[in-house]
């Protein structure tokens, strides 16, 4: 289900992207975070989907709140749940995400996985699922519009959840998105960082997940270069036409509008990428937090108390998401592999040419 592969990442390649890793450089950096994935990959189609599984409270018996924030910087797409994360400020249960036909049966899914799961508290308590579940658009290299993405993919992906390496590009909901006009995909990273001093000192980390489906050749940048307009062969689009999922995480323990302002980095993470954010563009970001573990609020106490990161010290944590976003979407191009595309028919969508990337990093003294 999330097997990895051993293709190269960037990093690998003598990018240089800032920041300390976490042992896997992905969002399961973060203890009990677990990723899995189901791909539908035809080579010659007509189906190139999937479904992409967060799970942040991966080995807990029971279902527990998930403290979130989540931002929009452009709302051409869809995630679940998000009201009621913007009003109690989390979430229980998974993350999913897919393609933007596929986000009912998806849900569906996640729903009965979660009663499934939990049946113990559903069966005891009046409770109600609200996973969430995001998307963006595959209809150039999938038949999106065939909704081939059954309930029994969506749990796969869910029941094979694991921690350790994730795998990237042409996998899970990524399977079927373009990044740049080049093959995009799934892609992950992380950051370890320290706050406070001394006594108070505290290590965490800071790991994300993305599904890069957005922007068009000649904004691409990466580590500052103008690639895209290096690398202009092969063009799609007129204008851009997909989308983004961001998801950030920490084990760090961040209130709800902590997170909210975490979540909103995420727009400069892809900004450094060279996205302005397109009309077409479902550019949508969650971050999350695995700190303050505690029961549902139906069985609380009438006292919540919970630890907090002082605001003073945030400017780590985001600099920490926006260089672990960089290199996420990165990684996606990486490892992405080149498909034909269904509409319209026969047109290569190519992964971008790894030695054509070095050459153009080499020629501004961007590699390590």
């Amino acid at each position: 289900m999330n097997k990895p592969h051993s293709k190269p990442r960037a990093r690998d390649l003598g990018l240089p992207f800032p920041g300390r890793p976490g042992a896997h450089n992905a969002i399961t950096d973060i203890p009990g975070v677990k990723v899995g994935m189901t791909t539908i990959n035809q080579p010659d189609g007509p189906v190139r989907s999937g479904v992409t599984a967060i799970v942040p409270r991966g080995d807990a018996p029971d279902l527990m709140p998930v403290w979130a924030g989540f931002h929009a910087l452009n709302g051409n797409g869809e995630m679940t749940g998000t009201h009621w994360i913007n009003d109690a400020g989390y979430f229980c249960g998974p993350i999913c995400i897919t393609n933007t036909h596929s986000v009912g049966i998806t849900h569906h899914a996640a729903v009965r996985w979660m009663i499934r799961r939990f049946g113990h508290q559903f069966t005891a308590d009046h409770l109600w699922a609200m996973p969430v579940v995001a998307e963006t658009y595959d209809g150039v290299l999938n038949d999106i519009n065939g909704q081939h993405i059954t309930e029994a993919h969506a749990l796969a992906a869910l029941d094979g959840a694991q921690a350790g390496p994730v795998a990237e590009g042409n996998v899970g909901g990524g399977t079927g998105m373009i990044c740049y006009e080049f093959k995009g995909g799934t892609g992950t990273a992380s950051r370890r960082i320290e706050i406070g001093k001394d006594e108070q000192e505290r290590s965490g980390h800071v790991g994300v997940l993305v599904q890069a489906n957005h922007g068009i050749r000649d904004w691409l940048t990466i580590l500052g270069v103008p690639v895209g307009k290096h690398l202009a062969g092969g063009a799609l689009f007129a204008r851009e036409q997909g989308s983004i999922i961001v998801i950030i995480g920490t084990d760090l323990p961040l209130l709800p509008n902590q997170l909210k302002r975490v979540a909103k980095r995420a727009a400069i993470g892809i900004g450094r990428g060279g996205s302005p954010g397109g009309n077409n563009s479902g550019d949508i970001f969650m971050a999350f937090s695995t700190g303050n573990a505690m029961t549902l609020p139906q069985a609380g106490p009438a006292i919540w108390r919970l630890e907090a990161v002082n605001d003073e010290m945030f400017d780590a944590i985001y600099l920490a998401a926006v260089e672990a976003i960089e290199e996420a979407i990165v990684n996606a191009l990486v490892a992405a592999e080149t498909m034909i595309a269904l509409r319209p028919a026969g047109l290569e969508v190519a992964a971008i040419d790894h030695s054509a990337l070095l050459d153009v990093m080499r020629s501004y003294n961007r590699l390590a």
